[in-house]
């Protein structure tokens, strides 16, 4: 459980650290596609010296691609909505991942939630809401492009689980970064957005922050249920208020953090299972 709790630790710190290099490449003016791209380029590149045998089949075939789709679909919508809204409202929006991850849990990996778990994540849907109830002036497109991003993630995070079981850690990240690519590369000749960097330096930031979340991310999923994982995933959502505070000038701060510490209850039960 220690190096569980290490790995919740790294993926929490990670992910909330890349939302800020993606706000940052946006506010610079690079579109959303682009971003997606290079992301999924660079750790494709990296992947490829990591990757060990695979033995191909139909259902892992079936499971790439249906990942790499949802994958490519959830980070392109999290980049677009971080374009026009502010990190620390749209942040904990994503505490209904667990939600949607447990709805398909249980239909394709037969994950069972506890009651415990089941009261813990209504703990940070509650918490969730008393954020964003206290919003006059979200941006309903950011909220749109949000609520998409957390739908596909959530429904991805069952796909990832099911490579993962099948080619275990290191291999299962190699091909979410190679399968990423593929759609994002399509997503980018449909936009008919040019590939230019504003910054080298966020992009590459980027690119080591999504490698180390999912990373992370995939050895939790290899430990315990995919909806406890992403439950406790959301405590990142207290770090990207404060981020989104600090550095973004963002408002409405007691607030905002009140409603994560909701949510932080709600984690604490479904680690108390």
């Amino acid at each position: 459980m220690f190096f569980v709790s290490i790995g919740i630790l790294i993926r929490i710190l990670s992910n909330s650290f890349l939302n800020v290099f993606q706000k940052v490449l946006t506010n610079l003016g690079q579109r959303s596609s682009v971003i997606n791209f290079y992301t999924y380029l660079g750790l494709s590149i990296i992947g490829i010296f990591f990757i060990c045998n695979i033995n191909f089949n139909l259902e892992l075939f079936c499971n790439f691609l249906i990942m790499g789709c949802l994958g490519a679909l959830g980070n392109y919508f999290i980049i677009k909505a971080l374009s026009i809204g502010e990190l620390s409202s749209l942040a904990p929006i994503n505490s209904y991942k667990p939600i949607v991850s447990m709805i398909f849990g249980f239909f394709l990996l037969k994950e069972i939630p506890s009651y415990e778990a089941i009261l813990g994540i209504l703990f940070i849907i509650l918490g969730t809401y008393f954020i964003l109830g206290m919003q006059k002036n979200i941006n309903k497109f950011a909220l749109f492009y949000r609520v998409l991003a957390l739908i596909f993630s959530g429904t991805e995070a069952i796909f990832i689980k099911k490579i993962i079981l099948s080619v275990g850690i290191t291999n299962s990240f190699v091909l979410w970064s190679i399968s990423g690519l593929i759609f994002s590369i399509l997503f980018l000749i449909i936009s008919k957005n040019r590939p230019v960097i504003k910054s080298y330096k966020y992009q590459l930031l980027l690119i080591l922050a999504v490698g180390i979340m999912q990373y992370s991310t995939n050895f939790v999923f290899s430990k315990i249920n995919v909806s406890y994982a992403l439950a406790l995933f959301q405590l990142s959502t207290i770090l990207s208020v404060v981020l989104g505070v600090s550095l973004f000038k963002e408002t409405r701060f007691k607030e905002k953090i009140l409603g994560s510490l909701i949510m932080l209850l709600g984690a604490i039960l479904i680690i108390l299972k």
